[in-house]
């Protein structure tokens, strides 16, 4: 019988590794992951399953460091990697080199879960959320270069209100799109006020409509962080308007399309400048009605004031009889004087002429009184000066604190206005009655 070759462990188990290795270079393999554990290397180990197998598998941390998935139990997935073995335990194994969510169900399922947590979080609470600007100077964009997104984007703010936009180009899919995404949110709020490049008012991440693989970057967590930790409020167009990312829960303001974002950000201004032409004819039919409410209540009040006229003509009047009862009271006394010296016989010469001078003087004092009457001054081409409440004014101190004078003269009275001109007193007429 012939003897068959010898082989050590070692031998056997590197033939198997090169055998296997060769066969099974390249594989993608899918299945749920379970038992996926953390080690304190960075490294992930881990086994895929389906119904009727278990396949182990390991991440190394570099690559575990870039994936785009998070490796979490229970995940469906499609692993890419080759198969090698592990001679120490006699063990073949899977080293992923690439790691996809499997399937549309999956990824809903994974979206929900990231859902709650970041719900649980606070991180989608609404008194987070930050207004978006009225009227900002500059827009900032993340999205691809190309396409036709941002065209549209810069289209619609030129159309509604020219505004400066500053464009981060990212790739909006596939592996590390993500985190490009994060780096451009967290690169436009690291910008310095009054820089080459200017800081945004107001940020727009957006891409166009796709598969949920395709959006699948925008429910990534580190870009769901980027958006809320962003100082600079956020609009978020990802999609057509069905399409709803984890971003847009995050984002101050989730706009249906990319087009629809840039309507947010800025206003017509054309509508602005009709509204801000009604305002002003509003402002100037409101002063209108102001001033004639004003001069409704200014004649009013002209109305309740007395007629100084008639006040006037009452004090003329009064004075007047009183000067005729003084005239008809002294001729009455001078009469029973005369009588009571015809009654005792006695009318020597002293007592007439006494009585004659007393006349002369009585008459005297009556032409003086008559000559400083109101009347007569006024006739003499002087005028009585009062204030709008009819006190009399006595010097130019007094008529420049009055502002407004009552000036009488002999056939009338003058209301005057009082402006001070260098250290002349200017007056001017302004009524007369």
């Amino acid at each position: 019988m012939e003897e068959q070759k010898e082989y050590s462990v070692s031998e056997i188990s590197f033939a198997i590794k090169r055998c296997v290795e060769s066969a099974f270079s390249f594989v993608r393999v899918k299945g749920e992951i379970f038992g996926a554990k953390r080690a304190d290397s960075g490294h992930w180990y881990l086994s895929l399953k389906d119904a009727n197998a278990v396949l182990a598998a390991v991440c190394w941390k570099g690559v575990a460091a870039n994936l785009p998935v998070k490796i979490e139990d229970g995940l469906e997935v499609v692993a890419t990697g080759k198969i090698t073995t592990f001679a120490g335990k006699s063990n073949y194994q899977l080293v992923i080199e690439k790691l996809e969510v499997a399937g549309a169900g999956a990824l809903l399922k994974l979206l929900e879960e990231r859902k709650q947590q970041f719900f649980k979080e606070g991180l989608f609470d609404a008194d987070h959320k930050k207004p978006i600007p009225f009227l900002p100077k500059v827009i900032g964009v993340v999205t691809s270069p190309s396409g036709a997104v941002i065209r549209d984007i810069i289209h619609r703010v030129k159309d509604r209100f020219p505004s400066r936009v500053v464009v981060w180009p990212t790739a909006v899919q596939g592996e590390g799109a993500a985190l490009q995404i994060a780096s451009a949110i967290i690169g436009f709020n690291a910008l310095k006020e009054g820089g080459n490049i200017p800081k945004p008012d107001v940020l727009i991440v957006a891409r166009g409509g796709g598969s949920l693989e395709d959006l699948w970057a925008f429910n990534e967590e580190v870009v769901i962080r980027a958006v809320y930790e962003s100082d600079i409020p956020v609009i978020s167009a990802v999609g057509h308007e069905t399409d709803t990312m984890l971003i847009d829960y995050v984002s101050d303001l989730r706009a249906p399309t990319p087009t629809g974002a840039a309507e947010f950000a800025v206003p017509v201004k054309t509508e602005l400048e009709a509204q801000i032409k009604m305002l002003d004819a509003r402002r100037i039919n409101a002063f209108a009605r102001y001033m004639s409410l004003l001069k409704e209540r200014l004649e009013g009040l002209k109305r309740g004031i007395p007629n100084l006229s008639q006040i006037l003509a009452d004090f003329r009047q009064r004075f007047d009889e009183r000067t005729e009862r003084l005239k008809s009271n002294m001729k009455m006394m001078l009469d029973l004087k005369k009588k009571d010296v015809s009654g005792i016989g006695l009318k020597p010469y002293y007592i007439q002429n006494l009585i004659e001078k007393k006349e002369v003087q009585v008459e005297h004092l009556r032409a003086r009184l008559e000559s400083v009457s109101i009347e007569q001054v006024l006739r003499r081409g002087f005028a009585w000066v009062t204030d709008r409440h009819f006190k009399t004014i006595y010097d130019a101190t007094k008529a420049k604190r009055a502002g407004e004078l009552n000036v009488r003269f002999v056939d009338g009275i003058v209301k005057t206005k009082v402006a001070e001109e260098r250290d002349a007193l200017q007056i001017d007429l302004f009524d007369n009655e």
